[in-house]
């Protein structure tokens, strides 16, 4: 039985995905690539088996999923592809609309919290489609993640660019979780060697793409309109580690939110077991 398995649509997942391509392992599944929303609702609804989705939705359906180890899309500080870009100042933006992509909904709560946490302010919030001309046409500032967001990043233009990384470690002094591997219970209960063979696959596929980051990041410089160099520092900005400091900086995220109300409860962090457990040996910031 081929496992169904999501791909978040942007770049700063590359690093996972690329050598499983490289090695054949996507012959042995059924990958399906979309943004974190989407494929979040695809494994909720049973057309996913095995998936990245937003770190808040895994508190929002913890009675559902289990979390694969050691997978994440995270930052310590600077993550370049989730900011905040204002025609103003932010200390400007209380009571002023602000668009929120609807491409992300960690990131979304994570805005809100630093707005209101660090800045002391209260925008007034609407949900929009990553596009940046459109959202300014109703807005003053906007959220964006991913490949637009990075756009925006390496050309600022005349705008004022938050990084929200660095907020959130200025805030909290913690690290941050974005995204986590989720497994749908049933599944991994009726199919744990399945899910044990596609962790070990992820793992491999990262700790060989780091090796290869520098003929990685000029192979998609062919294609993309990002420099090599830009895609270097980008992928070694990223970290897809889950330790317990990143942990721990995922339950405080999950605290902050329970206090301004975007999620119900706090929850545990449950993770499937995986048999003989492969360590991976190699890190982004190495």
């Amino acid at each position: 039985m081929r496992p169904r398995v999501g791909h978040i649509q942007f770049l700063n997942c590359l690093p996972l995905y690329h050598m499983l391509v490289k090695n054949g392992v996507v012959f042995d599944i059924d990958l399906f690539k979309d943004h974190p929303v989407d494929l979040c609702n695809r494994l909720l609804s049973g057309k996913l088996d095995i998936s990245p989705v937003p770190a808040i939705e895994y508190a929002r359906h913890a009675d559902k999923v289990h979390l694969m180890p050691q997978l994440t899309v995270s930052s310590s500080g600077r993550v370049m592809s989730i900011i905040i870009v204002s025609k103003v100042p932010v200390q400007e933006l209380d009571g002023k609309p602000v668009a929120l992509t609807n491409t992300s909904a960690t990131s979304q709560v994570m805005a809100k919290i630093i707005f209101r946490e660090k800045y002391s302010i209260t925008p007034v919030y609407f949900e929009s489609p990553p596009d940046l001309p459109e959202m300014f046409r109703e807005a003053e500032a906007a959220l964006l993640i991913g490949d637009d967001a990075l756009r925006v990043f390496q050309k600022p233009g005349n705008f004022y660019i938050y990084d929200l990384g660095e907020e959130w470690q200025q805030l909290t002094g913690k690290k941050m979780v974005y995204a986590v591997w989720a497994v749908r219970k049933p599944y991994a209960e009726k199919h744990p060697d399945i899910v044990s063979d596609v962790f070990r696959a992820f793992q491999l596929s990262l700790d060989m793409s780091i090796e290869h980051l520098d003929e990685i990041a000029t192979e998609i410089a062919r294609w993309e309109n990002f420099s090599a160099n830009f895609l270097k520092q980008y992928f070694r900005t990223l970290k897809f580690e889950f330790g317990d400091d990143y942990q721990r900086g995922l339950k405080n995220y999950y605290k902050m939110a329970h206090k301004i109300g975007a999620i119900d409860a706090v929850p545990e962090l449950r993770f499937v077991e995986i048999k003989q457990f492969v360590n991976s040996k190699n890190r982004i910031n190495k």
